[in-house]
């Protein structure tokens, strides 16, 4: 059973009648008692998770007291349930606010594991003992960002649904945010409705669209590559190009990276946006056009003579480690310089 710090609870029993009431109530310049000393805002958030709870609990008549026999599974039962249900991993180092969004994930019916640190988070993901269908993400976390954690599990060749939170408001930090590999981005303090919607749409979305596993054979995973005057070590996110240390932003390296396991193939834009962007092939964007602009400037000898990133008329693009000059007849080397 979860309980309120007594604070809390005292500030509770302050600000909602005995009664239960369907209208939530305002914490707009809440006080402790008549000290007037202001209520802190994790204590305000878990207050507010806690009434929507028993608001949820006496409509719903979900109470274990009420129905008994409900909170009892048999084995089988049991191992359905884990089946069927979406496991959302919660990374949140803050204990009253992570707390109170496991519990009313909880009261929806999802099945949750908190975490309150980069490392465990990303021992549990790469374990796979457990399948996780989402994760809400912390970005100041202790250990390792949560920047780092995101990009760590895209660069593992995850396709996990990450939803990041943050009191950052700013917009490089939700672009760092989707640089990454997050789907989403919120803002602290949020609506818990909000949250829950966006944790709802974006499960129905993965249920959606197929596995690697199923769609695709398997491919090879590359640590390290060298093509021409170019050598990338995706790990250490170091990159040379004829002996001279070159920048990478870490979706460029992404991109790349995705050429290289699939060299030889012709990859459509639309794979190249939901693979390595992690959105609708659908989406009408220049984005993968200008960002194989920027890799030609920077892995080309003569960026608008391409030998290893080919342009292949009405299908996608080709990455070709070893060129031969039939190469560069079958392809269109012009048709994006030009407009990226």
């Amino acid at each position: 059973m979860f309980v309120l710090p007594c604070d809390a609870k005292k500030t509770l029993y302050a600000l909602v009648e005995p009664t239960y009431s369907s209208q939530e109530p305002s914490f707009k310049d809440a006080s402790i008692g008549n000290s007037g000393e202001p209520i802190p805002v994790t204590v305000l958030l878990l207050i507010r998770f806690w009434f929507m709870i028993l608001n949820k609990r006496v409509s719903r008549g979900l109470s274990e007291r009420d129905h008994p026999r409900s909170a009892k599974r048999t084995i089988s039962q049991d191992t359905n349930w884990k089946m069927t249900t979406p496991h959302i991993l919660v990374v949140e180092d803050e204990k009253h606010l992570g707390v109170g969004i496991k519990y009313n994930l909880e009261a929806e019916s999802y099945r949750v594991t908190l975490v309150v640190d980069g490392p465990t988070a990303l021992r549990l993901v790469e374990s796979g003992k457990e399948s996780i269908d989402l994760i809400v993400l912390d970005l100041m976390l202790p250990g390792m960002s949560g920047y780092s954690v995101c990009q760590s599990i895209r660069q593992a060749g995850l396709t996990i649904p990450i939803l990041m939170l943050s009191a950052r408001t700013l917009a490089e930090d939700r672009t760092r945010g989707f640089d990454v590999g997050a789907n989403q981005y919120m803002s602290k303090p949020f609506e818990l409705d909000e949250l829950l919607s966006r944790i709802k749409n974006l499960l129905q979305i993965s249920a959606r669209e197929p596995t690697k596993a199923s769609s695709k054979k398997m491919v090879e995973r590359v640590v390290d590559f060298q093509f021409g005057h170019t050598n990338v070590d995706f790990e250490t996110h170091e990159v040379r190009v004829a002996g001279k240390s070159v920048r990478m932003t870490p979706k460029e390296l992404r991109l790349l990276k995705y050429f290289v396991e699939h060299r030889g193939r012709v990859i459509s834009r639309n794979e190249l946006l939901s693979e390595v962007w992690g959105v609708s092939g659908n989406l009408q964007t220049r984005a993968v056009d200008q960002f194989v602009a920027r890799l030609r400037k920077i892995i080309e000898a003569e960026p608008s003579l391409p030998v290893h990133l080919l342009t292949i008329r009405d299908a996608g693009y080709r990455f070709i480690a070893e060129p031969a000059d039939d190469d560069r007849l079958t392809s269109d080397t012009g048709s994006d310089s030009t407009k990226a």
